[in-house]
């Protein structure tokens, strides 16, 4: 059974820093790719970014050049470094794993706010 784990949100002022973490339960993390996504009040779930197994990185335009996701595959966790943080990056953040499953995380909330 797999299950995904978020930690890492919180209330933070605009143009400050968060790091999220994934933590997976889930056999052969190393082969899966991992994902971000989230989901603002009355809006749908959007993309943010997502590693590869082999490391390759896509990040949506909102957030590049101020988020990073990276891995640790021998802690089986993937993290998300958000700087310079926006009002709009408001929203509750999710994990994935892999591409067509459906193996989400329960979410946790970021909030930028003055």
């Amino acid at each position: 059974q797999v299950q995904l784990v978020e930690s890492g949100g919180g209330l933070v002022q605009p143009g400050g820093s968060l790091r999220l973490s994934c933590a997976a339960s889930i056999s052969i993390f190393s082969a899966y790719t991992m994902g971000w996504y989230r989901q603002a009040p009355g809006k749908q779930r959007e993309f943010v970014a997502r590693i590869t197994r082999e490391g390759s990185i896509n990040y949506a335009d909102s957030v590049k050049g101020r988020f990073t996701i990276s891995r640790d595959n021998a802690k089986n966790t993937v993290y998300l470094q958000m700087n310079n943080l926006k009002p709009e990056d408001t929203a509750v953040y999710y994990c994935k794993a892999g591409v067509l499953s459906n193996y989400w995380g329960q979410g946790t909330q970021v909030t930028v706010s003055s």
